[in-house]
């Protein structure tokens, strides 16, 4: 008797799919069949990873081959698993009419410098003719609204296309929303994760902000429900990170980087900002003392194929001016200036690579376990 595939594949008709409740033959399992003389190699595809599930199908084609075809049949069997990637739930977040440019700044580590970058960087941005918010998404440390001297504001109600809706307070050209509007100074803010994010949630989508080219987010440290409400309302155009050039803050900047990173929230990242780089005395103005390690955020950098943004250096004049409320990115001519331009300029050149080459950021997929939010990979 001859082997021919056509017996073969009749045969093999009689076999269902492991999970599809039609045979192997209807449902496009069976990808290949090469026969030589009483030699038969059968390739199947099935969607049942298991190892029963592939051994079931190797010895019913074996099986059926024998009786069917020829009952000395020489016959092997390839089984390979392809798992049908399942659709996730996605919680679309909205886009801010009006706004084109989201960048997040973020960190791991709490005291390196974020909002001091935050604000200093819309300042520069706002210099170079661009419209310019802050959204101070620190709902346990606001201090956006220190750094730009309007602790006693209050963003007043006003009624837009009938709807009521926060102004943001402006101060040097920049419209800025912080919880610290809301709270008193000595005032402890005691909640739970979807109460912050909740209060998030209205100084995002009940504000007025206009037009604008940036909102900058000025985000916690850490990567926590802020975080995670944030990419789920945002489209976040790109994450800047910001770090000092210890071992134990990179270490976190590390963890911060990866959070975007992940294939299920995906949002670019931009690069890394070393802030307190190096201490220059006044009365050694050529020596350069790296109090907090060398080259910290250039190595991580490397190490995360990202790009290092800039640097900035230990200097009392930028302290100073975030505690008066005057960034010290508004002094003109002046060295640190030039080191916020760089920054800025850095940034934006990263964000028209991303825009050039990538598509919108997309939402994050986010299932719900035990009643709590988590990120679910897909």
């Amino acid at each position: 008797m001859t082997l021919n595939k056509k017996d073969i594949l009749q045969a093999l008709e009689n076999i269902t799919a492991p999970g599809e409740g039609k045979s192997l033959v209807e449902s496009n399992s069976v990808k290949n069949i090469v026969v030589f003389d009483k030699e038969v190699i059968v390739d199947v595809e099935i969607g049942n990873p298991s190892l029963q599930a592939k051994k079931r199908v190797e010895v019913d084609i074996m099986k059926i081959i024998h009786e069917k075809v020829h009952p000395k049949a020489d016959v092997k069997v390839n089984v390979k698993a392809v798992v049908a990637e399942k659709p996730v739930n996605q919680i679309k977040g909205k886009e801010i009419p009006g706004i084109k440019n989201i960048i997040a700044v973020a960190s791991g580590k709490g005291g390196v410098g974020k909002s001091t970058i935050t604000s200093n960087v819309a300042v520069t941005l706002s210099k170079m003719g661009f419209k310019v918010g802050i959204l101070d998404a620190d709902i346990y440390g606001p201090s956006t609204h220190l750094m730009f001297d309007v602790a006693n504001e209050k963003p007043r109600s006003i009624t837009v296309n009938g709807r009521s809706k926060m102004k943001p307070i402006e101060s040097y050209g920049i419209k800025i929303l912080s919880l610290g509007f809301f709270t008193q100074p000595n005032q402890a803010v005691i909640w739970r994760g979807p109460m912050a994010s909740k209060a998030l949630k209205q100084m995002i989508f009940d504000a007025d902000w206009g037009e604008l080219d940036f909102l900058m987010v000025d985000l916690p440290p850490g990567t926590g429900d802020v975080h995670l409400s944030i990419v789920q309302s945002l489209p976040i155009t790109g994450a800047v990170i910001v770090s000092t050039p210890q071992n134990i803050a990179l270490a976190d900047a590390k963890k911060g980087v990866a959070m975007f990173q992940q294939e299920s929230i995906n949002v670019p990242v931009l690069g890394i900002v070393e802030n307190m780089s190096y201490f220059t005395p006044a009365e050694l103005p050529n020596n350069k003392y790296y109090i907090f390690g060398k080259d910290g955020a250039k190595n991580l950098a490397i190490d995360l194929n990202t790009k290092l943004l800039g640097e900035v250096p230990l200097v009392q004049s930028i302290r100073e001016s975030g505690d008066f409320g005057h960034p010290v990115a508004m002094q003109d001519g002046t060295p640190l200036e030039e080191t916020f331009i760089e920054i800025t300029k850095n940034i934006a050149s990263e964000l028209i690579k991303r825009n050039k080459n990538l598509p919108p950021t997309e939402v994050v997929r986010i299932t719900t376990m035990s009643g709590c939010s988590a990120v679910k990979k897909k």
